[in-house]
């Protein structure tokens, strides 16, 4: 690792932090150091970092805005990527819009909303980026990143750069080929529609009250935790169970919302982890349904750091 760590910072590629608390960039607030954190400012410098990683042959994996994700108590082992400054680009063209992986998914929203563009407004309350939100094919309000993903720039693990097309993605319910592939989404192009600027903000704006007045952000929490077992709902039969306020440690399965697991107190990932068992065991027992996590799960428990 040392070794490899001198050769990224000889490069010149972004931000590279050592031991970095990752509970600084994720939601939720918790997770321990990653081994190196790096941010590329540029492709060209994404790309020679992971030529890097290949040459050294260093675990590693990307992060976005660090939502809907848990990192474990002991961390991550290698490094990890976030893409962020200088992989934020923005370009509107008519109804197309091409933005970078990095960029902020609230704020794209709501730029765009301005603009009088349509197809946008069910992310207007989702705390990721832009990358993020097309690997996990994030979604609300009925619509979803499949709905409006033109094509995206993936770098693939072997080097590749290729321009994927929409119904290329493998997208169903919060997943993506992506997921299975370890591609990086650098790029996203997104087909939009033209509609009338003060229909599509009022709209937006509903859809960011109805998450403020109905889901915990008081808080830190990553979203929703659970995968809803259609035609069932997740927080309906966690509700139903009886575990809204139940607490292990810091976390607690909030009191507005029960599909949401909040830090209400320096929780550690051991006390969700703990805190997700009891629920899916619960459902298992009382409703004989197998509830799976919506939320991903990464790193090494602190006993091996």
């Amino acid at each position: 690792m040392k070794h490899f760590i001198e050769a990224i910072q000889k490069e010149n590629i972004g931000v590279v932090k050592e031991r970095e608390p990752l509970s600084n960039h994720t939601t939720w607030k918790i997770g321990g150091p990653a081994d190196v954190l790096v941010e590329p400012d540029s492709l060209e410098s994404l790309k020679r970092l992971m030529e890097l990683i290949t040459i050294h042959k260093v675990p590693w994996r990307v992060i976005g805005r660090g939502s809907n994700l848990l990192v474990a108590d002991g961390g991550i082992e290698g490094v990890v990527i976030k893409l962020g400054k200088g992989m934020d680009n923005l370009e509107i063209d008519g109804e197309t819009i091409k933005v970078g992986g990095g960029y902020p998914l609230i704020k794209l929203a709501t730029i765009i909303s301005r603009e009088g563009l349509s197809g946008l407004e069910f992310a207007g309350g989702i705390p990721g980026s832009v990358g993020g939100a097309v690997f996990m094919n994030a979604g609300a309000h009925g619509s979803d990143i499949s709905n409006i993903l033109k094509e995206a720039l993936i770098l693939f693990p072997d080097g590749r750069l290729e321009w994927v097309k929409g119904k290329d993605m493998g997208f169903s319910y919060r997943t993506s080929r992506l997921q299975q592939e370890s591609g990086i989404c650098v790029e996203a192009v997104f087909q939009l529609e033209k509609g009338e600027k003060e229909e599509i903000v009022k709209h937006m704006q509903a859809n960011k009250d109805y998450r403020r007045e109905s889901q915990p952000w008081k808080h830190p929490t990553c979203g929703s935790v659970f995968r809803n077992p259609l035609p069932n709902y997740a927080g309906q039969l966690i509700e139903e169970s009886g575990l809204k306020g139940f607490q292990i440690g810091g976390a607690q399965i909030s009191t507005m919302h029960a599909n949401f697991i909040v830090n209400i107190d320096d929780a550690k990932a051991e006390d969700v982890i703990n805190l997700i068992n009891h629920v899916k065991e619960t459902i298992k027992s009382k409703h004989n349904i197998e509830i799976e996590t919506e939320v991903e799960m990464i790193g090494r428990p602190k006993e091996n750091e």
